[in-house]
């Protein structure tokens, strides 16, 4: 049996044991090909390796372990540890969520809010949670549970994985269940990059080979952009063929009840992550309108002026979250009760056509126990509304950059370029460019991924967009930046 008919029919042979509930099928020549040819340019991907600062990461980890053991010292120091210790004994363990919920919330009586409680009724110690109490000691903890992370998890991680310099991640296309790609040893597509400091940390052990640049170059809105070759909602077509129309920021404005140049870049990014990619994934309101609620405190939202979000939707009468318990109805006056009325306008007035294929997408599935994708696919067994209607969106979008992947490197290979590929990351190729070859690999680049792809795949209906970022000669791959292509 040939090896991509073997792994792709209902049961996948790895290090990792066997996992037996996915089941896709190529049913075209051209999907057959897709998986063979970027296997093979994977393979490549992994031989060419990231080059690793590895005197820089090993300073980051004793920097860190540094910054961890000092604030430690610091909270053990602090009344809220005195009370702990008078509670638990030797039993007291800094690393226990339960014990510090306990400490805060029952024995020291800080507020917690409905909102920030499990459905059992317990506080929340997650990050979201803790951030709003303004006391140092809960700020010292959370960075001491961000500094573990960093070091146990993606530092020593990076050093693990490193040998002669150089690091070998893994990268493979039968283990995601949205049939995208994956990785490990380690997961080069998980390092941080929201928190500043945090992705400074780990992304400046990433380097460029001598006379290179670390260069990434991205599908903008690759997940929307294929959505609407499923759907073909004019509404959408229109924003992504109009380059001044933004709905994010249009949506943000809707969700925080402003005029759209009002909204910031962090207002922007807090209504992308929190409303509209969770909406066209599947999820609801009240979740929506918790996220939502939740980043104004820790993103410190403000308007375009300086107004305080929160200030600003007090204003408008909204002064609270609301109860988001699936069980009762939102209550006027809240903003869970606001942002069902978001949604409603989302979905009934702004993108009808895509809400409607949604419905009818998973009805035919329903009925066949089926559904194909764009690129060749077929895919059969129990899946749930979410995962039918999100993996025909995810696996076409991630195809389109493992499709530009293999012609980029084939390309590379034919012309002889000293520049390489050295990653993937769901819909972007991370390279190694020689400072000679920056213009012509930031050309081909995207000429493949936005021109070539189209001539090759006519069910792409909308433009593709990439985008580029470079660091210097010397840079790490946090000092990456912006660059026109």
């Amino acid at each position: 049996m040939d090896i991509f008919q073997h792994q792709y029919t209902g049961w996948v042979g790895t290090r990792r044991g066997l996992a037996s509930d996915m089941n896709i099928r190529p049913t075209t020549q051209d999907a057959y090909e897709l998986l063979h040819q970027g296997a093979l340019a994977l393979a490549d991907v992994e031989a060419n390796g990231i080059r690793i600062d590895t005197k820089k990461l090993q300073e980051n980890i004793e920097q860190t372990s540094k910054r961890i053991e000092h604030l430690t010292t610091m909270i053990k120091r602090s009344d809220v540890w005195k009370v702990w210790k008078k509670v638990f004994g030797t039993d007291a363990n800094i690393d226990s969520p339960d014990q510090l919920g306990k400490v805060l919330f029952k024995h020291m009586d800080y507020t917690c809010p409905d909102e920030a409680r499990t459905r059992t009724g317990r506080p929340k110690t997650d990050v979201e949670t803790l951030s709003q109490l303004n006391i140092d000691f809960v700020k010292r903890y959370i960075k001491i549970k961000q500094l573990k992370k960093a070091r146990d998890t993606y530092l020593r991680g990076i050093q693990r994985e490193t040998v002669d310099g150089f690091m070998h991640p893994v990268f493979t296309l039968h283990l995601a269940r949205s049939f995208r790609g994956s990785s490990d040893h380690p997961n080069f597509q998980n390092q941080p990059v929201r928190v500043d400091w945090i992705a400074k940390l780990i992304r400046s052990c990433y380097i460029a080979r001598p006379n290179h640049h670390f260069v990434e170059v991205d599908y903008d809105g690759a997940e929307i952009r294929i959505s609407t070759c499923n759907h073909k909602d004019p509404h959408m077509i229109s924003y992504i063929e109009n380059e001044s129309s933004d709905l994010h920021r249009d949506v943000s404005a809707e969700c925080y009840i402003c005029e759209a140049d009002q909204i910031t870049k962090d207002a922007r990014y807090s209504a992308k992550s929190r409303f509209v990619f969770p909406q066209f994934y599947g999820d609801w309101y009240k979740n929506c309108a918790r996220g939502l609620w939740e980043n104004i405190d820790s993103m410190n939202l403000t308007l375009v002026n300086g107004t305080p979000i929160k200030e600003h939707l007090a204003r408008k009468g909204i002064k609270r979250l609301g109860a988001c318990d699936k069980n009762q109805k939102p209550k006027s006056g809240t903003f869970e009760k606001h942002i069902q009325e978001v949604e409603h306008r989302f979905w009934y007035d702004l993108f009808p056509d895509y809400r409607e294929w949604k419905e009818t997408h998973w009805a035919k599935y329903q009925k066949h126990g089926r559904f194909s994708m764009l690129t060749g696919f077929t895919v059969e067994g129990l899946y749930g509304r979410k995962e039918v209607i999100n993996y025909c969106i995810q696996g076409p979008a991630f195809h389109c950059l493992l499709w530009s992947l293999i012609k980029l490197n084939a390309k590379m290979k034919r012309l002889k370029m000293r520049s390489l590929i050295i990653g993937q990351i769901h819909d972007s190729i991370v390279a190694d460019v020689h400072k000679d070859e920056l213009d012509d690999f930031l050309y081909l680049s995207n000429k493949i991924m936005t021109q070539t792809i189209r001539h090759a795949w006519k069910w792409i209906i909308v433009p593709l967009k990439v985008e580029a970022e470079v660091a210097p000669l010397g840079g790490s791959w946090f000092d990456k930046e912006k660059v026109e292509i």
